[in-house]
């Protein structure tokens, strides 16, 4: 049986060329001119799609999609806008539509849509949760909420927004909304937007053509080629210079793009998911970051909790990473002491589930014995101090705390470890033993920098 689709619009012409190109697809199309038609249609029959204009004669498509969400929530339903108008397209996607397309419709781009929205299943909850939770580890409420969010995003094309701090997973977040969904057999490909030179970031995004610049020996696809059918993973996002933002705009509103030194512009087919440590409204509010481009790629803003925040599911993480570093370099995996486990449900971890693992990498490798210490955890020492005795804040000045007492001696490490390596952060970092991006947000979080 052919797939069954409900297709609305009140232009009789463009309603004609829609059902053609369905039609044309082997997709069974039932054809309506308004609200009304449309309504009476869902009652008689079930539908597989279902796309609509969004200005109708006895409604508005924007609350139809909001209907359909509360109904049909299995529905893949795609909005027509008229060129140009994002803000109806975006309000559309906040609203549960799965994707949108523009006037004047163009084919090529419908025809992308329409193969994705029919890859489709309902696909039981439960089962993507046990998908998730696999690779997504954690029980808190916090981490529940976070794979119930991820499993609905799975099924829409809204550019999605990950938000959180550095070492959080938000790469992991992207990753299992990709596999998660209807673009899984396709490519998902990741970018360190802040690690590409400034003067290639438009050839690396876009492509070239051969003899576009010095250097351009010959033709070379751009991330978006190959992203295409799939997704595009834009990390640190806040950190694309700004004429690189406009061209990322215009590109994500066209579903278009025109290699560096090229003539024509290449249709692409990619769902766009970004993250950034930073807090994106603020960089729009300083000007270094595009208000329509940050009003763009966050239709949907999806926030990772740091691990000072799901402190219960520290032991579940380092139960699972010490197996898998185990494993890794084939040798039986240790025990945790009490006091090891103690001092890690202590610790503040400004680094998260990535300095997590750097700390029992390096505790795997000096551990000496079956069972790791708090020793061997090589943490700040005032953190091993404070799980062996908590009379450490007895020798502590009054009117300073405990608080203020260790950022004073995790400032003096940090500035001697930099001393010593002629402030070379990556040096210092790994003197330190941890990441440089968690020696990043400590220096900031000192005043250091």
């Amino acid at each position: 049986m052919n797939p069954q689709a409900l297709v609305i619009d009140d232009e009789p012409d463009i309603l004609e060329l829609l059902t053609m190109t369905l039609s044309g697809m082997s997709i069974d199309c039932v054809a309506a001119e308004n609200l009304a038609q449309a309504e009476q249609a869902l009652q008689q029959q079930d539908f597989d799609f279902c796309l609509t204009d969004m200005r109708l004669p006895d409604g508005n498509g924007l609350d139809f999609v909001k209907e359909l969400q509360q109904q049909r929530p299995d529905l893949p339903v795609a909005v027509i806008t008229a060129h140009g108008n994002m803000d109806l397209a975006v309000q559309a996607l906040k609203s549960g539509a799965f994707d949108f397309v523009s006037k004047p419709v163009k084919l090529r781009i419908l025809k992308d849509l329409v193969a994705t929205a029919l890859k489709l299943s309902p696909e039981k909850t439960d089962n993507k949760d046990r998908r998730s939770r696999a690779r997504l580890l954690g029980e808190t409420d916090v981490m529940k909420s976070l794979r119930g969010k991820i499993a609905k995003l799975a099924r829409s094309q809204a550019p999605v927004y990950i938000s959180g701090e550095s070492g959080t997973g938000k790469e992991l977040v992207a990753r299992l909304i990709h596999d998660l969904g209807v673009r899984a057999d396709k490519p998902f490909v990741p970018i360190n937007c802040g690690a590409i030179p400034i003067d290639l970031v438009e050839s690396e995004f876009f492509g070239h053509k051969k003899g576009a610049f010095t250097g351009a020996i010959s033709d070379k696809d751009g991330l978006f080629q190959a992203a295409h059918g799939g997704t595009l993973f834009l990390d640190e996002v806040a950190d694309l210079p700004l004429m690189m933002q406009v061209k990322l705009l215009r590109a994500i509103q066209e579903k278009a793009i025109r290699p560096v030194g090229g003539h024509e512009e290449l249709t692409v087919d990619v769902r766009i998911l970004c993250a950034t440590h930073k807090n994106l409204a603020e960089s729009v509010k300083k000007g270094t970051f595009r208000e329509d481009l940050f009003y763009r790629l966050n239709v949907i803003e999806l926030a990772v909790p740091p691990l000072r925040e799901r402190k219960t599911d520290i032991a579940i993480l380092a139960e699972h990473i010490l197996q898998v570093l185990a494993n890794k370099n084939g040798i039986e995996s240790p025990i945790f002491g009490a006091d090891a486990m103690t001092a890690l449900q202590q610790y503040q971890f400004p680094g998260n589930v990535r300095e997590l693992e750097n700390i029992l990498e390096r505790a795997l490798t000096w551990i000496d014995g079956e069972e790791i210490s708090a020793e061997d955890l090589m943490l700040p020492e005032v953190v091993v101090a404070q799980v062996e005795s908590v009379e450490i804040q007895a020798v502590l000045p009054e009117e300073n705390g405990l608080d203020s007492h260790l950022e004073d001696q995790e400032r003096q490490l940090i500035t001697q470890a930099l001393e010593s390596t002629r402030w070379n952060k990556t040096a210092a970092a790994k003197k330190l033993g941890i990441t440089f991006r968690a020696l990043r947000y400590k220096l900031k979080k000192l005043d250091l920098e």
